[in-house]
């Protein structure tokens, strides 16, 4: 009986690929003459040393290989770059952590596309790791699975209280106003990160890892086995062994990833109370997928979704959950199971790479804790956790983590004080030039602008620790890191390079926030907007060669995910 036809036999059947075979023999991972009828497994690795959610990749990766092996396939490893947003906070590295999305679709794109792999294995962790793979598995539509690294244990202090990376972040604003010493910032610094994986609180990279699972593309406690558990490396020989069922039955990246199953994603999101970055990776992977997304329709779902889970960097009065208390409660599928009993909230038929439906998966899963994770009838909030607020201030559209606001910001009224860009706002605050009741505005920090939308953790962490957290609203085109708390809004669009609101206010033009409304909106007439939009002059690039350059000519603004576009593309997407 001949072999099953596989899309690798294009590069190892027939006389005329006997060079090809030549040059896979040399690559070593041919045992036998047999292994050319099995099917070709690419495992897509982002193994590097600097990123510590990925410095245990290499080892997690060979566990991978040989559970493929043992089922049947030939495995190949690749890696893909990582940038760790935590050490590039700050500084103008950050300018190249979102572009590395785009980088690493390519990447997965490129691999897949050149060498006509069978099937596809993606081990991410980090922040834009995890949505560059899910991007470029949605190009490429093949059988594909995500075995996340896992997450790292939260830190524990002298005392036996839990940290994490976000209270050194907010150590340091806590040390500048005098409230620590510093023999306490280094005590932070020191036992806030206690092991590899990715960040300990429901931050972008175990947000992402999460909605893996509820996309359908990820086993069961993806997004929560701790990277150093036993349990993690059990799951990554079952998530290879279940790529190789998902090749024989030819279940294909697309076939899972719809705009139903983006939708559960959403839904889990706004549950869980997800970072920010989520909103924009998910528009992202909705355009790769062809589904059409917009920003709205997050608020369409967090409207019959309610806040579950109040996880670090929230707070859930005065306790703190961690990625490692909502596995404990029972994982996402605890999340998941008291959604499930809403109605048109999960696409409970939908289908995913367990091979069985999101309702199969659910039905042996018990009810949530009702502590880490509350029960439907007890929820911290009727509506999610996540928003889009829109007025004149943002007519595309801007994006806050409004579960992780005190209830005494849902509504603010103050004046601008407008920065050009993050340095600046960042030494105003260190020097008493921010007061109590601002509206701090940074702004020329989209993705255009910036360029690259750079996290502002060092900034929103300096005004939590220091006196100003509670008393103050940001509002910026860029971008908040996962670990942001309070009333700090990002992905404002049009951002302020295209003309946008953002780009024409004036220190002490009056704003208006209202959460509940989903809102924000600046006291001023169309016809004043107009007036100074005719007057507006973008500053120049603040790149004009390599890589970054090239990424501000195509990039689009945060409503749309911030993906590239070339610009007769752009064109067609908007006809």
């Amino acid at each position: 009986m001949p072999p099953t036809s596989h899309p690798s036999d294009e590069i190892k059947r027939g006389p005329a690929r006997a060079p090809h075979r030549a040059l896979l023999r040399a690559t070593g991972q041919i045992h036998d003459a047999g292994d050319f009828d099995k099917p070709f497994i690419a495992v897509c690795n982002s193994y590097v040393d600097i990123v510590p959610g990925h410095a245990h990749l290499q080892t997690f990766g060979r566990v991978v290989k040989d559970a493929i092996r043992a089922a049947g396939g030939v495995p190949f490893e690749f890696n893909t770059i990582g940038v760790d947003d935590g050490i590039a906070m700050g500084h103008a590295g950050m300018h190249f952590s979102l572009p590395s999305r785009e980088l690493i679709a390519d990447c997965v794109e490129t691999m897949i596309s050149a060498h006509r792999f069978d099937g596809l294995v993606c081990i991410p962790n980090c922040d834009k790791i995890v949505p560059g793979m899910l991007m470029g598995a949605a190009r490429v539509n093949l059988p594909t699975i995500f075995v996340s690294g896992g997450p790292m244990a939260a830190g524990v202090d002298r005392s036996g209280q839990k940290i994490d990376l976000i209270s050194v972040f907010e150590g340091v604003g806590e040390y500048a106003s005098g409230k620590i010493d510093g023999a306490r910032l280094l005590e932070l610094e020191s036992f806030a990160c206690p092991t590899c994986g990715s960040c300990s609180g429901m931050f972008t990279a175990n947000s992402m890892n999460c909605l893996c699972e509820a996309l359908g593309v990820a086993l069961p406690g993806n997004g929560t086995i701790l990277a150093t558990s036993p349990e993690r490396a059990e799951l990554a020989r079952r998530a290879a062994a279940q790529l190789m069922r998902l090749v024989e039955s030819n279940t294909r990246f697309l076939d899972i990833v719809t705009a139903a199953s983006i939708d559960t994603a959403m839904a889990l999101d706004v549950a869980m109370g997800g970072s920010t970055n989520t909103v924009l990776h998910v528009l992202a992977l909705a355009r790769e997928a062809g589904v059409p997304y917009p920003i709205q329709r997050v608020n369409d779902v967090a409207e019959r979704v309610p806040h579950l889970a109040k996880v670090s960097p929230a707070w859930d009065g005065k306790r703190q959950w961690h990625i490692q208390d909502v596995h404990a409660a029972g994982g996402v599928h605890a999340i998941l199971r008291e959604l499930s009993q809403l109605d048109n909230v999960l696409n409970l038929q939908g289908p995913t790479v367990t091979g069985q439906s999101l309702a199969e998966n659910l039905r042996d899963v018990p009810r949530a804790d009702g502590d880490c994770i509350r029960r439907i009838d007890n929820p911290h909030a009727a509506r999610g956790a996540l928003c889009a607020l829109f007025g004149n201030l943002a007519p595309d559209g801007a994006v806050i983590k409004v579960g992780a606001v005190d209830q005494h910001q849902m509504t603010f009224t103050g004046p601008a004080r407008v920065f050009e860009c993050e340095e600046d706002a960042f030494d105003a605050a260190q020097h008493g030039g921010i007061h109590a009741g601002d509206v701090v505005v940074v702004r020329n920090e989209g993705p255009k602008g910036g360029p690259g939308m750079r996290e502002m953790l060092s900034l929103t962490s300096f005004l939590k620790g220091s006196d100003l957290g509670a008393s103050v609203a940001l509002i910026t085109d860029g971008r908040f890191s996962g670990g942001t708390r309070g009333l700090c809004i990002g992905h404002v669009s049009p951002e302020a390079v295209e003309g946008g609101a953002i780009g024409l206010l004036r220190d002490g033009d009056s704003i208006h926030i209202d959460l509940a409304a989903r809102e924000m909106t600046v006291d001023l007439s169309g016809y004043e907007l107009e007036t100074r939009r005719a007057e507006y002059a973008a500053p120049p690039r603040r790149f004009t060669r390599g890589w970054l350059a090239r990424y501000t000519r195509f990039v689009t603004n945060a409503s749309r995910g911030a993906v590239l576009e070339v610009p007769d593309e752009a064109v067609a997407v908007e006809a």
